[in-house]
């Protein structure tokens, strides 16, 4: 298969291969190559092209940050919108291709990121659920209401678990207090709906 920029990325993201990375290399993508290169655990590689443009580009900036939780040498902070945008992204295409040393040691700096976003617990317990690690999940998004309770998308997060997990009266309970925070969170008053189409059958 001829490989154009999106169907490399789709490969970065997904399965990452050697085609992949030479694609990027020789069409000058150096934030994709040194993604690749952390992929395939060349820290110092990664680390060369991420310094290169680290000033213009945000997300290279934050590779940086990210490196430094997994070498356990931090020695800059990252940014409350890095930490919004990038963590979950990047800890979902780590856990894609099993580098769970790496999400191991970069969680052991929840509470640090903690400190900078209040949302952190609840970022990893998403991208923890999406990926099927329901136990691990549970205990971050347990973490994140008992820290940061009014966040009506954290109650309407663990609705929805409910939800499938036909836990009707749960659901209902973090809808309430979903809704008694934010009364027309939309997502919440339609599963509410739902949830009392099911009561009345």
């Amino acid at each position: 298969m001829v490989l154009n920029y999106n169907t490399a990325k789709e490969k970065l993201l997904t399965n990452f291969n050697e085609d992949c990375r030479q694609f990027f290399v020789k069409n000058g993508c150096i934030l994709e190559t040194g993604y690749c290169y952390l992929l395939n655990d060349d820290l110092e590689q990664a680390k060369n092209n991420f310094k290169l443009i680290k000033e213009s580009d945000i997300r290279a900036h934050w590779a940086l940050f990210l490196i430094s939780l997994i070498e356990g040498d931090v020695r800059e902070y990252p940014t409350y919108f890095e930490l919004r945008n990038f963590l979950e992204i990047d800890l979902n295409i780590l856990i894609n291709h099993y580098k769970g040393n790496y999400i191991e040691k970069i969680i052991r700096y929840s509470d640090f990121m903690f400190s900078i976003n209040p949302e952190i617990y609840k970022f990893i317990g998403r991208v923890f659920y999406n990926t099927g690690f329901e136990e691990q999940a549970m205990y971050f998004l347990n973490a994140a209401k008992n820290c940061f309770y009014n966040d009506p998308e954290l109650h309407y997060l663990f609705a929805f678990i409910y939800f499938y997990e036909n836990d009707y009266k749960s659901a209902k309970k973090s809808l309430d207090d979903c809704l008694r925070i934010l009364p027309q969170y939309f997502p919440a008053v339609n599963l509410k709906r739902r949830v009392e189409l099911i009561d009345n059958h």
